[in-house]
């Protein structure tokens, strides 16, 4: 029988399988990782708690094909400016506003603005259909939209073409497309404040993101995390990553897998982020080369592909700087990770699970030993609980058995944005969220994923399983 010892949660002590994380008293699994600490101050924003978090980072974005640099200090001037001009145009505390773009060194500035306000930031996907924007529109009702001149024309299309338009091109980028155009974020960055703003207290309880999911049921919702759900994927960061590293973001930002890394999480570690609008596996690995990058964040058709052209790639491209790949968007097999290690020897493969619902965060890998268990998603991460819950009858399972997966944890939304009837059937009064992925948890405490309980798994890679935390 394995060893066990005593653990406190909140004001229980409890006895756990040491190996596992198993209490059979609760029949739950606790986490193994060292618990993560949280602010007590309750009236803090997820912007002004990443900004103060220490590092020696110099330069945060670099634009990889304009070259342009963004240091910290840099960037931290913008948001506030940014939030002074939106302010003056009507941006208040739980006003939704809506950013419609690739990915560029200005996202991450819109959404720490937005959400320094107390306002509430929400993204479309660039690929999204004019009607497909215009629902969204209907669905959240944002006060202003954010976009560029190459994407305006989906706005203009919409339903709700009254909707004023923040552009994010440089001045002299022309744009004329029928929509009420009531400034550019360049000139926000370089515009003083007349006037220091009124700030409203923003509690960390607070509505911040307004992100879209499939749902664990299959149908699109819009997922409400807090400024403690973020507080609470930077502070998972933070346990897991190195400080002051260097990487190339292709991750779309409108999704939680980029928004989370790139628009928060790995500001706070002070991390040079090279920024590509999208993905092209030759500005890839270039960039790599060229910045020296360390880590990638990559989803399994990437993956895939380095392990088909390596030949030609380490013949062509210098990846020594790069030593570690986090995947996730799906299950990597063993097959897969052994021939990318082969290839890539220097490099490890590091897998994790989440959902949007979650804050992308639920399991992980944190070093090379725990790789070494093919198959699995990693270790709970800091402060996660679960159970495994047999789908047909309700019961509770424990070790080495499978069922759907329920997590409890500060990253857990909020719920679904005007659909209660939903978050009830997701999220149970006890704050359990139903994942709808079949799982189970093995003697030493590793994540599993089977299947998706009511849908196949996605395999495009920005969905929702197995997810970067």
């Amino acid at each position: 029988m394995a060893a066990r010892h005593g653990g406190e949660i909140g004001s229980r002590t409890l006895t756990l399988d040491r190996k596992s994380g198993f209490c059979d008293s609760t029949s739950t699994f606790y986490s193994k990782r060292e618990p993560m600490a949280f602010p007590p101050n309750q009236f803090l924003d997820v912007t002004t708690f990443t900004s103060s978090q220490p590092h020696g980072g110099k330069t945060v974005f670099v634009d990889a094909v304009t070259g342009r640099r963004l240091s910290f200090s840099e960037l931290w001037l913008g948001v506030e400016r940014v939030a002074a001009c939106l302010y003056a145009l009507g941006v208040r505390k739980g006003d939704v506003v809506i950013i419609l773009s690739p990915n560029s060194i200005h996202f991450p500035i819109v959404s720490l603005s937005v959400m320094s306000l107390g306002a509430i930031i929400t993204t479309a996907n660039p690929i999204n259909t004019s009607g497909e924007i215009s629902k969204q529109i209907d669905n959240s009702s944002p006060v202003l939209a954010i976009t560029t001149c190459q994407l305006v024309s989906k706005l203009a299309a919409a339903s709700n073409s009254n909707l004023p338009v923040v552009l994010m091109d440089a001045d002299h980028v022309p744009c004329d497309e029928g929509v009420k155009i009531v400034g550019r974020i360049e000139t926000m960055i370089e515009t003083e404040p007349s006037e220091p703003r009124v700030k409203q207290r923003v509690d960390q309880d607070d509505t911040a993101a307004l992100l879209y999911s499939s749902g664990t049921t299959g149908t699109s919702k819009r997922v409400m995390l807090t400024h403690r759900n973020l507080i609470a994927l930077v502070q998972a960061y933070r346990t897991r990553f190195d400080l002051e590293q260097r990487t190339v973001c292709t991750i779309p930002m409108c999704h939680v897998y980029g928004f989370g890394s790139f628009a928060t999480g790995l500001i706070a570690l002070g991390w040079t982020i090279v920024v590509l609008p999208r993905f092209e596996m030759a500005q890839l690995l270039s960039a790599v080369e060229v910045h020296r990058s360390s880590y990638l964040s990559l989803v399994p058709p990437i993956l895939v592909a380095m392990v088909n052209g390596a030949n030609e790639i380490n013949s062509k491209y210098d990846l020594s700087s790069l030593h570690t790949v986090v995947a996730g968007g799906a299950p990597l097999r063993r097959e897969m990770i052994e021939k990318f290690v082969e290839n890539y020897p220097a490099v490890k493969v590091l897998q994790g699970y989440g959902l949007t619902e979650s804050t992308a965060v639920a399991a992980s890998m944190y070093t090379k030993e725990e790789t070494m268990r093919y198959g699995a998603s990693g270790l709970l991460a800091p402060n996660v609980e679960a159970k495994i819950v047999d789908p047909d009858t309700g019961r509770v399972l424990g070790v080495n058995q499978t069922g759907e997966m329920w997590i409890r944890s500060p990253t857990v939304m909020k719920g679904y944005f005007k659909n209660e009837e939903a978050t009830a059937a997701t999220i149970d009064s006890e704050g359990w969220l139903k994942t709808g992925d079949l799982c189970y948890i093995d003697s030493e405490g590793f994540v599993f994923v089977v299947d998706r309980l009511k849908e196949l798994i996605k395999c495009n890679g920005y969905q929702r399983l197995l997810m970067l935390q």
